[in-house]
């Protein structure tokens, strides 16, 4: 574990570690990692998502291990109700009166598993715990536990019985990361790792590395990485052409903007660095956007990609010298 006063140097050594343990387990996800401890660091929620079998909630699972806090796991299905994942009244007999029974958003980690299965109704309870980390209950507020951090999973392919999310839902994840198939040699890596394992569970060499107090010491460090008023220009600039941008009927709101920024002061801080690169900042605009922006029908039936535009958006703004 780490003391609470911390340098760069130790949160570099600390996601090498991380890749480390969860590369023991996970073959050939190196930048979903990075991703999410990014958010981590940024106190940031990630939708993760890509078909299933591609080791979406085994990753999610790993760092909540790695990370050493409260875990837990919320399956979404059409029947869910907002008192399955918020809590509910409960009457007491002793006292006579009703209590409220805290449901499984109260942790520190909350794992989502396909989360857009879930109608709008139930999707609406996640709304105020997800931007303003509490919730209101018959007029009460309860506040969550720091660190509080949503992952939450969904299958792009299968339609039937899935609901879209909110694009005010959508708004309140850090990143949205797209997990593809692994090579032909990752996926013989992986079937060799099976093997090997030989039925032993595939969590016994993961490792806690990050404490919750390590955690808040290194997010303190991040919010110190300094940044450029070149380089914030250079992001509301990015920000801006997606409001403008012929082949987008939604643009990105400051929400983005403020994103990158936080990103961008983490990754530098990753490297070691205690100020932000025009780099640092490319590399965060795709996970940022592509899920804030909405291409225009014409240019959907096209089969134009929100990639392809968040690149040639990157491509057409000067980079700070």
């Amino acid at each position: 574990m780490f003391e609470n006063r911390v340098d760069l140097e130790q949160l570099k050594e600390a996601v090498l570690q991380i890749k480390s343990e969860i590369g023991k387990v996970v073959v050939g996800q190196p930048d979903m990692v990075e991703l999410l401890v990014t958010a981590i660091l940024t106190d940031g929620h990630v939708l993760i998502e890509g078909v299933p079998g591609v080791a979406k909630t085994l990753t999610a699972k790993l760092i909540s291990k790695i990370i050493s806090v409260d875990f837990s796991r919320i399956q979404f299905t059409p029947d869910l109700m907002p008192s399955d994942v918020l809590g509910t009244s409960v009457y007491n007999q002793k006292s006579t009166e009703f209590e409220f029974k805290k449901g499984p958003i109260f942790s520190n980690l909350i794992l989502i598993d396909e989360i857009n299965r879930a109608p709008a109704k139930t999707q609406s309870a996640l709304f105020e715990v997800m931007e303003e980390q509490q919730i209101t209950f018959d007029g009460t507020t309860y506040q969550m536990k720091p660190p509080f951090i949503v992952l939450a999973t969904q299958n792009p392919i299968e339609q039937e019985g899935t609901y879209r999310l909110p694009e005010a839902q959508l708004d309140r994840f850090l990143f949205k990361i797209d997990v593809g198939y692994p090579s032909l040699e990752e996926e013989t890596i992986i079937l060799t790792k099976a093997l090997d394992r030989k039925g032993l569970s595939q969590f016994n060499d993961v490792q806690p590395i990050l404490s919750t107090q390590s955690i808040e010491s290194f997010r303190q460090k991040v919010k110190e990485i300094h940044v450029e008023p070149e380089l914030v220009k250079y992001i509301a600039e990015i920000v801006s052409q997606t409001r403008q941008h012929n082949a987008l009927f939604l643009g990105a709101s400051p929400r983005a903007s403020l994103a990158i920024l936080n990103s961008s002061r983490a990754g530098a801080a990753m490297q070691g660095r205690d100020f932000v690169q025009p780099d640092d900042i490319k590399k965060m605009v795709a996970p940022v956007l592509r899920h804030r922006i909405i291409l225009t029908p014409e240019k959907e039936m096209e089969g134009l990609g929100v990639g392809e535009v968040i690149k040639r958006i990157v491509q057409s703004v000067e980079v700070p010298r």
